[in-house]
Formats: C-alpha cells, sequence, structure tokens
C-alpha cells in the first residue's frame, strides 16, 4: 500500500472507520464493538456489562501517570458505567533513572487514590523504541445490571450540554512541552496552565456518573481533536446533526491564550476535562441545574436534529480537526 505518510495524532476517522468494518460482526458477548467516537468497548459477563477503555499518553511527558489514570477511567465513566480496575504499560527511554520512574508511579498512585481505583497489573521496561515516557493504560468498569450509554445515543430532539470548559488537558501539555513558542504568555496564566491537570482537573468521571444519573441518553469525552472533533463523533456516532450555539461554548481561559501565542484553534485543542453529555429536551435544564448546584459548571451548546455533521445555528460549518491541533504544533520543525 503506498500514499503519502500520515499526520501524527489519531488515525483519520474515515481510515479508522473502513479498517474497524470487519470487526462489527454479530456477537451476543459483544454489546459495543469498536467504532468510531465510542470511548470505549462493551462485553457482556455474568449477566452483567464490563466495560473496558484503553489510551496511550504520548504528548507529554509530565505527571505521565495521572494522566494515564484520568484518560482511560473518563473514557470507561461516559457510558455512565464507574471505572474500577487499572491496567497499565510503561515505556521508558534509555537514561531513565529509579528516580524518574518512581515519579511517575507516584502521579499514577494519587490519581487512583482520588478516584477510587485499583491497580490491578500491567508491564514496565526500558526500550530504544521510545524517546520519552509513554504510559499505555487500560481501564475497567462493571456495570451488575448491563446497563450503559453509548456516545452514539444521541436522539433528534435531544439537547446537548458541555460540562467543563476547553482545552484543559491542551493548556497544561502546551505550558510544560511549547517552550519558547509561547512568548510572553504572563507568568499568571502559564502558572494556571501547568495546573490545570488539577484545576480545573482532567477527570470527568464525577460529572459523567451524575449526568448519567440525570438522565443522560449519550454522553461522549472529547480528546485529540478538541471540541469540534467530539461533536463530529457525537453526531456521526448518532447518525444525526449537532447545530451549536458557539457564543454558549464553555472556554478555559488560560487554553486559549496559550492557543493564541502558538497559533492554535482552541476548537481542535486536546480537550480533556470536558465532558458533552446529551439530554431530552424537557429534561436538560434540570440536570443543567443540578450540575450547576453541584459546582459542575454547564451550558447548553447543541440540538440533535436530522442530517449529518455540525454547524452553528445559522447554519455555518464547523471546522473538523482530525489531526490535534497539539499535535500538529509539537510536531512543527
Amino acid at each position: 500500500m503506498t500514499g503519502s505518510p500520515l499526520p501524527f495524532g489519531k488515525l483519520p476517522s474515515a481510515l479508522l472507520r473502513r479498517l474497524l468494518e470487519p470487526y462489527h460482526r454479530r456477537s451476543d458477548e459483544l454489546l459495543l464493538p469498536p467504532t468510531v467516537g465510542e470511548d470505549a468497548g462493551v462485553i457482556a459477563v455474568g449477566g452483567g456489562a464490563l466495560v473496558a477503555a484503553t489510551d496511550p499518553i504520548t504528548l507529554t511527558g509530565k505527571e505521565i501517570g495521572g494522566h494515564a489514570v484520568a484518560i482511560n477511567a473518563n473514557d470507561v465513566a461516559v457510558t455512565g458505567v464507574r471505572p474500577r480496575w487499572f491496567l497499565a504499560v510503561f515505556l521508558l527511554p534509555e537514561g531513565t533513572t529509579a528516580a524518574d520512574v518512581t515519579d511517575i508511579f507516584d502521579s499514577m498512585r494519587d490519581a487512583l487514590d482520588r478516584l477510587d481505583i485499583l491497580l490491578v497489573g500491567g508491564h514496565s521496561e526500558i526500550t530504544a523504541a521510545v524517546n520519552q515516557p509513554v504510559v499505555i493504560g487500560e481501564m475497567l468498569g462493571y456495570a451488575d445490571d448491563g446497563r450503559f450509554l453509548r456516545t452514539g445515543g444521541v436522539r433528534a430532539g435531544d439537547t446537548v450540554l458541555q460540562i467543563g470548559p476547553a482545552p484543559i488537558e491542551g493548556a497544561t501539555v502546551l505550558a510544560s512541552e511549547a517552550g519558547s513558542r509561547l512568548g510572553e504568555v504572563s507568568p499568571e496564566i502559564l502558572a494556571r496552565a501547568r495546573d490545570a491537570i488539577r484545576d480545573p482537573g482532567i477527570s470527568v468521571v464525577a460529572p459523567a456518573l451524575r449526568a448519567a444519573a440525570l438522565g443522560a441518553t449519550a454522553m461522549h469525552d472529547p480528546t485529540e481533536g478538541g471540541l469540534s472533533t467530539g461533536l463530529y463523533e457525537m453526531a456521526e456516532a448518532s447518525r444525526l446533526a449537532l447545530r451549536v450555539d458557539t457564543a454558549a461554548v464553555l472556554w478555559f481561559e488560560p487554553g486559549v491564550v496559550l492557543c493564541d501565542a502558538v497559533g492554535a484553534n482552541p476548537w481542535g485543542m486536546l480537550a480533556s476535562g470536558t465532558l458533552l453529555a446529551a439530554f431530552p429536551e424537557d429534561q436538560v435544564k434540570a440536570a443543567r441545574n443540578a450540575l450547576m448546584a453541584e459546582g459542575y459548571a454547564s451550558a447548553i451548546i447543541a440540538k440533535a436534529e436530522a442530517g449529518a455533521g455540525i454547524a452553528t445555528c445559522d447554519g455555518a460549518p464547523i471546522s473538523r480537526y482530525d489531526q490535534d491541533e497539539l499535535s500538529r504544533v509539537l510536531s512543527a520543525p
């Protein structure tokens, strides 16, 4: 097979969709097969549903253990199922010291303790195959009653809440990795961006489980490709269109400032820490009020309707980012 080299970051969605198609065979035990836009897979086990998700952390080496826990926990939680068990593979470059590994494990343990998740296994090695630490996590959760939510569960007429601003993870990685490209960003903004992994944080576990309890019909965890790609994935998985009120979108100020400094669009910037949750139109205001009362910044940003894709309320298209803006910036010479 020939062709141009693929860009850094996730595989283009059209290519990945074609590659996954052969795996969509009918199976009584595979309740949710690997699908573009879905955050996890689901397997029928013991009368319930085992939810499994896996993701690597490759764009930063800072607090990588904590990142791996949070990102994989998010992917399970958006199914409405509590993440419970974690496995991790650590690929470490030559020159790694015992102190370096201890820092990674400490970061991982802190995140596991905060989310009440157990480490159950994994693997670690020093290898010339990587030039910075890479952690590949796998998170598991179990629903006794077999119930779970899908990214593709949005229905025409549903309303989409954004819970938490964007881009949070993009801000913290840019602050750690972009160096001199950040120019004259103020020390205060840089400090807020560096601390964004903790405040406001990149975990959406608590708001996702709360949104599920409040009657969400579908949820999604926007990551690579940012808020824009997250909305596209939600629309495509649900086979409908989303009309987006761009004026209502919640933005994380340090993330927007750092995007501007490096010439990136925050719509396409790594967005872990943001949750998209769909609700029936007659329930969304009550759900938003409940979430706001519990301290979760929330805004009604989109309405689902028949059709395809996402656009603004007046019909203008919204750009899609098959390559995350963070990947583009960090891979540039």
